[in-house]
C-alpha cells in the first residue's frame, strides 16, 4: 500500500504520516529517530515533514507534530488536481485551435521530434492508457548497440490493470535478448504474438490515441505521429486488429526443446519446401510424392510440433531448431 507515493509525496513523508498516526503526536526529533531506524536519514525527515505540512495532512505546534484526518485534506486534492487537468484540456484545445489558424495541417494529426527522447512519447502511452494498450512492434532492428530491454512503464501499467495486446514481428524469435524481453512482459500478463514482416511500430492508447513511431531514411532523425479520434485512428486499429487475427501465439519461454521428437531428413526437406513457399503441389512434385501424402506429412508436423496453423508451424520448427 503506496497510496501518498500514488499522490506524488517522497516514501519518506508516507513513512512518516503513517508513524504519526500509529504512535500519535511526536517531537520532530522523536520522528527522526522513529524514522532513522528504518534507513531514512534526517534531511530527508525533514524535508517530508515539510512536504505533509504544505498540503495539510500534518500540524506543527510548537514542538509538536501531529498527523491530520486524511479524507478532507485529499479530497481537497482531488478536487484541486481535477480543476488543473480540466484547465489543462481546455487549454490544449485552445492551442491546437491557435496552431491549425497559423500553421499549416489536420487537426487529428500531430508530428512530434522525439530524436533528443524517443522513448517520451511512448511513455505517454503507458502512463495514460486505462483499459488496453495494443501494439505492433517491428522488434531488433539490428546495427544498435543498445540490448533489447523490458520496458518498465509497461509493467506498471500491467500492475496497475491495464491489459496489453503486442503483436511482434517474427525476427524477434532469433533474437534470445529481445524474445527473454518478451517473455517478462508475457510473465506479468501481457498477450503476445508473432506474425513475419510487421511493417511499423505502432501503439494504441485505449480507442483515444495513436502513436506511429518513424525513423527518418538518412537515421538522422526520429519522429512519432500522434493520431487523435478520427477515421485514421480507426484504421489503424482495424489494421492492428487484422494483424491480431491472423499471428500465432508467441512460443512460451518455458517450451522445452529437449522433448520435441527429432525430425526426420524428410520432415526437414518438407519444412524447407514450406518455408521457400512453396505449394503443396510443387512439394508433391518434388518429393514424388501425391499432394494428398503432402497434406498428411504436414499435418502430422503440425499435430507433434503442436501447431493449428502452417504459419505457426514454421514459427515452432524454427525455435526447435528444425530449419
Amino acid at each position: 500500500m503506496r497510496p501518498l507515493q500514488a499522490l506524488g509525496l517522497s516514501m519518506t513523508a508516507e513513512a512518516a504520516y503513517l508513524a504519526l498516526v500509529e504512535h500519535g503526536s511526536l517531537a520532530p526529533v522523536e520522528l527522526a529517530g522513529r524514522l532513522a531506524r528504518a534507513g531514512s536519514p534526517a534531511e530527508e525527515v525533514q524535508h517530508a515533514v515539510t512536504e505533509l505540512t504544505d498540503i495539510g495532512l500534518v500540524s506543527h505546534t510548537g514542538d509538536t507534530l501531529t498527523a491530520q484526518p486524511p479524507r478532507a485534506v485529499l479530497e481537497a486534492m482531488a478536487e484541486r488536481r481535477a480543476r488543473e487537468a480540466r484547465l489543462a484540456y481546455e487549454s490544449a484545445a485552445l492551442l491546437s485551435r491557435f496552431w491549425l489558424d497559423h500553421t499549416s495541417g489536420s487537426n487529428y494529426i500531430e508530428v512530434v521530434d522525439t530524436s533528443h527522447s524517443p522513448g517520451a512519447i511512448q511513455q505517454r502511452v503507458h502512463n495514460e492508457a486505462v483499459a488496453e494498450v495494443r501494439a505492433l512492434s517491428i522488434g531488433p532492428v539490428g546495427g544498435g548497440e543498445r540490448a533489447p530491454e523490458v520496458d518498465t512503464d509497461a509493467l506498471d501499467a500491467l500492475v496497475r490493470g491495464v491489459a496489453y495486446r503486442v503483436v511482434y514481428s517474427a525476427d524477434i524469435l532469433q533474437e534470445p535478448k529481445a524474445l527473454e524481453a518478451a517473455h517478462a512482459c508475457v510473465d506479468r500478463g501481457e498477450q503476445a504474438r508473432v506474425f513475419p514482416d510487421i511493417p511499423m511500430n505502432l501503439l494504441l492508447c485505449d480507442d483515444r490515441l495513436a502513436v506511429l513511431s518513424v525513423v527518418a531514411p538518412d537515421r538522422a532523425g526520429h519522429h512519432s505521429v500522434v493520431v487523435q479520434p478520427s477515421g485514421l485512428l480507426d484504421g489503424l486499429i482495424g489494421v492492428f486488429e487484422s494483424y491480431w487475427r491472423v499471428a500465432v501465439p508467441l512460443p512460451r519461454a518455458c517450451e522445452p526443446a529437449e522433448g520435441w521428437v527429432s525430425p526426420t531428413n524428410e520432415a526437414r526437406q518438407l519444412l524447407g519446401y514450406l518455408s521457400a513457399g512453396l505449394t503443396d503441389e510443387s512439394i508433391a512434385r518434388e518429393l514424388g510424392v501425391s499432394e494428398r501424402t503432402v497434406t498428411r506429412r504436414i499435418a502430422r508436423l503440425q499435430e507433434v510440433l503442436g501447431a493449428q496453423t502452417r504459419f505457426q508451424l514454421g514459427v515452432q520448427a524454427s525455435r526447435q531448431g528444425w530449419l
